[in-house]
């Protein structure tokens, strides 16, 4: 049966610490505050993602992270937006999202994708062109693993022999797939329990994708993430963190993010982020008409989050932000819904 609950809005968390004048202890520590914080404001998720080998600290250990989120929160869900699944043992994938279910009283889910940053293939030695079967055995597996059954595993890339995986999650997490290329939006329609989006881009394509699988468009689930920049003077804002979204963007582009690295043109200015529509500013009497109507446009939405901040930004900065989400612009979106 689809599911009929309003969605839930999140924040999204990478623990990225340029600032060599912070602690990570520190840092985790005051943003675990406005996580629990952020939950009293009325915010219903959280979501981690996944990089290594970063000099910023880009969260490498989601798992350990939602463990602490789920001790200092009651009713948040935790997701992961996402782990880059072919660079891990499915196997200890599984256990891990299960214990971190059975931790959290069944408020978590597991979301994966494929990746794209050769760095972090070849150091875990992965071979890049694999990663399509890689993900996709992976989740098989995971589902195996989950279900308790020992009747093992034989893929291209995976083996494991007749054995049970344990504990099993009471509540098995969802198992999402984030996706951008056309046909990687269709093998998530195929194999996930939904689809993380970024940027509201592709949902026409990932619900096409599902009516050619099969898959009925009221059972379709889409967890959105943001860039956007929600605050009651958004262009001030900006002047003082566009410096941080320039950070960001282009090195997610050094990475292989949007296209080969050598070939795809870095931002040079916070200004022509906005202009380019990678980040959007918004108030709140813009924020609520868009955030409704992408609702109402596209029931499919789950869950719709927000960058809680960005790298190098003072996390007081980014609750400033939070509040003001909380307060002018979820109770009115709630309304209208």
């Amino acid at each position: 049966m689809a599911e009929t609950a309003a969605p839930d809005f999140g924040l999204w968390y990478d623990f990225r610490n340029p600032d060599a004048g912070r602690s990570f202890s520190a840092f985790y520590a005051e943003v675990l505050d406005q996580i629990a914080w952020a939950e009293s404001l009325g915010l219903d998720s959280v979501w981690l993602t996944e990089h290594h080998f970063c000099d910023d600290g880009y969260s490498p250990s989601p798992f350990v992270l939602g463990s602490a989120i789920a001790q200092r929160t009651q009713r948040m869900r935790i997701g992961t937006n996402l782990i880059v699944s072919p660079l891990h043992d499915p196997v200890r994938l599984a256990e891990d999202a299960a214990t971190l279910s059975l931790l959290s009283g069944g408020r978590f889910d597991l979301g994966v994708g494929q990746g794209y940053w050769a760095r972090e293939f070849e150091a875990f030695g992965r071979v890049l062109k694999q990663r399509p079967s890689l993900l996709e055995e992976g989740v098989e597996l995971i589902r195996t693993a989950w279900s308790g059954s020992a009747a093992g595993y034989a893929g291209r890339r995976y083996r494991l022999p007749p054995l049970p995986v344990t504990p099993v999650p009471e509540t098995p997490p969802k198992l999402l797939v984030g996706a951008m290329a056309d046909v990687a939006i269709e093998r998530a329609a195929r194999i996930a329990d939904g689809f993380l989006s970024t940027q509201n881009v592709h949902h026409r394509s990932y619900l096409d994708a599902c009516a050619r699988v099969g898959r009925p468009a009221d059972e379709a689930r889409i967890y959105a993430g943001q860039w956007a920049i929600v605050a009651e003077d958004p262009e001030k804002v900006w002047a003082s963190i566009g410096e941080h979204a320039l950070y960001q963007l282009n090195e997610y582009i050094s990475w292989g993010a949007f296209g080969p690295p050598e070939s795809t043109p870095r931002f040079t200015d916070p200004q022509q982020i906005v202009d380019a529509g990678a980040y959007q500013l918004m108030d709140a009497g813009t924020a609520v008409p868009h955030f409704t109507e992408l609702l109402r446009s596209t029931p499919q939405i789950r869950d719709v989050h927000f960058w809680a901040m960005l790298p190098g930004e003072p996390v007081a900065s980014g609750s400033e932000r939070i509040a003001y989400l909380a307060e002018k612009v979820l109770p009115q979106v709630r309304a209208a819904l």
